[in-house]
């Protein structure tokens, strides 16, 4: 759906107010991005960013608390732990458990981390090929790696696949936090080889819910294409970063219920 031009300077002004007042570090203590903050280590905040990432549906403060807890046992310092750590050191990951998301399944994200950081250096490196590639592309490629690792075939639905039509919301926002950088003490910023300009904004029932109520979104189901939609509107108001307005959807439907 196109804004309709009468519309355009009501609907840029609220998203910009309320991009200002939520992309701010008060509101993150709730946030699963509040776990990569408690790391100053680049593959630290990759790791915990992923991991919180990964889990984060369903009630926030429980999210929040299971990726505390994934931290815990890690001994809050993850990239030490998978690099370092004896087999027999994973298994009680085996009793991990949020939501769908069982044992088994964190079991193997954990041996894929492992797996992958001992041949690189960041994840980084698994969403980019010596060049810049959109969202999709970048998503589909990191896809394909991470399961490499031996993986019962259950394990695949916590990897997004937008090929098949996935919004990808989780890894979008796992994305969103890597490569955005505005020195707002939100997103890190700590990837160069994606273009924010490129990023698809995350979309779920309350992001999706708001941007319908404005004229930004027409696509009834929450899929892959209605967040390209959604994001070729928004880049109407920020073309080279026009994600950030992420955090005005968000507020706007999870604080002021929209």
């Amino acid at each position: 759906m196109i804004v309709r031009h009468m519309d355009f300077e009501f609907i840029h002004a609220l998203l910009e107010e309320k991009f200002r007042l939520y992309n701010n570090p008060a509101f993150i203590v709730s946030d699963p991005v509040s776990i990569p903050h408690f790391f100053s280590l680049k593959q630290d905040i990759e790791i915990a960013g992923f991991l919180a990432a990964t889990i984060s549906w369903g009630n926030r403060k429980t999210i929040v608390s299971n990726a505390r807890r994934l931290m815990r046992m890690m001994d809050w310092a993850p990239y030490d732990f998978l690099t370092h750590a004896r087999d027999q050191e994973f298994q009680p990951f085996l009793n991990f458990v949020h939501r769908t998301f069982n044992g088994e399944d964190c079991l193997f994200f954990l041996q894929s981390l492992r797996e992958i950081y001992s041949s690189m250096n960041s994840l980084e490196s698994l969403f980019t090929d010596q060049g810049m590639y959109g969202a999709e592309a970048a998503i589909c490629r990191f896809r394909d790696i991470f399961l490499n690792t031996l993986h019962l075939k259950r394990s695949e639905k916590h990897i997004a696949n937008p090929a098949r039509g996935s919004s990808a919301k989780r890894l979008n926002m796992f994305l969103r936090w890597m490569v955005r950088n505005d020195n707002n003490g939100v997103d890190f910023g700590i990837w160069k080889n994606l273009d924010p300009a490129k990023l698809i904004c995350p979309l779920d029932v309350h992001s999706a819910r708001v941007a319908r109520k404005l004229g930004l979104l027409s696509r009834k189901i929450n899929d892959w294409k209605a967040a390209e939609e959604l994001t070729a509107n928004l880049r109407k108001f920020d073309l080279k970063d026009p994600v950030k307005y992420d955090f005005a959807l968000f507020g706007l439907g999870i604080y002021e219920k929209f």
